[in-house]
């Protein structure tokens, strides 16, 4: 596959007079041009508010809107369009099935499970909720390579259990979890499951259907598109059986004072004027990446890791953290002697933009005993030579810092 570097304009530019180096993909990925396009036309050529107007602007934004959301129904392949819900990203997508439907679901003494894996945005929200209704988390722990212990999962599922919240990939470590086997795990005790897949949709093909989750979760930014804006797929029964997540303009169908009826899915779940343009520019990225190819991505991206984690692990004090069967192109690592923070700034010099610190996954740092790692994390738009460069910045921190 083409490196398709030139589709990038950001990755044209020098750091610290150095070629940028971008290794920071888990946290955001960088636009194509084509993104960028999408997200200038709307504000050049069509910008209006959608739904509501009749005038040609807002028939055009609105058909774009529309179609943006066709895309995304297609790219989760999800069997309609109204199981897409456009919000701001993940965090949103979570904390709306936390107090849409989990909290309406939670009685004293119930349980969440979720993993010892997890981003804190998949955590948080259901220790308010479970707070809130007097209802218990549940851990699935995962073992020193930084897999999940299935059989601890299977001994977690009880009576009890309303819902499964697990993480498609990890954030930390790149681990792929097994999600089909999880959710049919779960589906064999009526219970229902949420997937964070904001580190997935970039990697990995993704099949709802095929998974037959009940909820999908993703960001668009970190899928080459816009930030701000994020997909939470939901089954379409059960997005009909949940009330309103906020309240305002788009999300109703009359409003009086003395009472409102509700929009139809998913607009009941979109209220007020959404991110019409993040949306178009989602639309794009999710358009530019099938035009490139899944398949082909993945395929680039783990002959790239397979690269750099060699590269990397024979690097004298380096250890690389997260060793799992499957994995997708995340590296944590850690050099002896050496804070993470300052690995991360002697790499900066260098032109080399990595990730140091907790990523968002304090209990999963304390479970591997660490407080931190440097994480380098891969998009189909990086080269051998960029891990090269990534190497002899690594061995320049550990001579200058150890």
């Amino acid at each position: 596959m083409e490196c398709r570097r030139a589709d990038f304009p950001i990755l044209q530019q020098t750091v610290h007079a150095k070629p940028l180096v971008y290794l920071d993909n888990a946290a955001t990925s960088q636009k194509p041009q084509a993104v960028i396009d999408a997200l200038a036309r709307f504000y050049t050529e069509e910008c209006a508010n959608i739904h509501r107007g009749v005038h040609a602007l807002s028939e055009r934004a609105t058909h774009a809107y529309n179609v943006a959301r066709a895309t995304t129904q297609r790219f989760v392949n999800a069997r309609e369009s109204r199981e897409i819900v456009f919000v701001r990203g993940t965090t949103e997508a979570i904390n709306l099935v936390a107090h849409s439907f989990a909290r309406t679901r939670l009685q004293p003494d119930d349980e969440i499970i979720v993993s010892a894996m997890e981003h804190h945005a998949n955590i948080v929200p259901w220790q308010l909720v479970c707070q809130e209704r007097a209802a218990v988390l549940r851990v699935v722990p995962i073992n020193d390579d930084g897999d999940l212990i299935l059989q601890e999962y299977e001994r977690l599922l009880n009576p009890r259990t309303r819902l499964v919240a697990i993480t498609h990939v990890s954030n930390a470590l790149g681990t792929v979890n097994p999600v089909e086997q999880i959710v049919a795990m779960a589906h064999a005790h009526d219970v229902p499951v949420l997937v964070d897949g904001a580190q997935a949709a970039p990697h990995l093909r993704i099949d709802v259907q095929a998974l037959d989750c009940d909820f999908y979760a993703f960001s668009g930014h970190k899928v080459y598109g816009p930030t701000g804006i994020g997909v939470l797929y939901g089954k379409a029964a059960i997005l009909d059986a949940m009330p309103p997540y906020q309240g305002g303009g788009n999300m109703i169908h009359s409003v009086t004072f003395e009472r409102t009826t509700f929009n139809d899915i998913p607009e009941r779940f979109e209220a007020g004027t959404p991110h019409i343009a993040g949306a178009l520019g989602l639309g794009a990225a999710l358009d530019y990446v099938s035009a490139v190819g899944l398949d082909a991505i993945a395929a680039y991206e783990q002959d790239l890791l397979a690269y750099a984690t060699h590269t990397l692990a024979a690097l004298p004090r380096v250890r690389v953290i997260g060793t799992a069967r499957q994995k997708v192109g995340i590296l944590s690592f850690v050099v002896d002697g050496v804070h993470p923070h300052d690995v991360a700034t002697v790499l900066d010099r260098e032109g080399i933009a990595v990730r140091a610190g907790h990523h968002c996954a304090q209990p999963l740092m304390h479970r591997l005993g660490l407080q931190a790692t440097t994480r380098a994390s891969l998009a189909f738009y990086n080269t051998r030579d960029e891990i090269d460069a990534l190497r002899a910045g690594i061995e320049r921190a550990r001579k200058m810092l150890a």
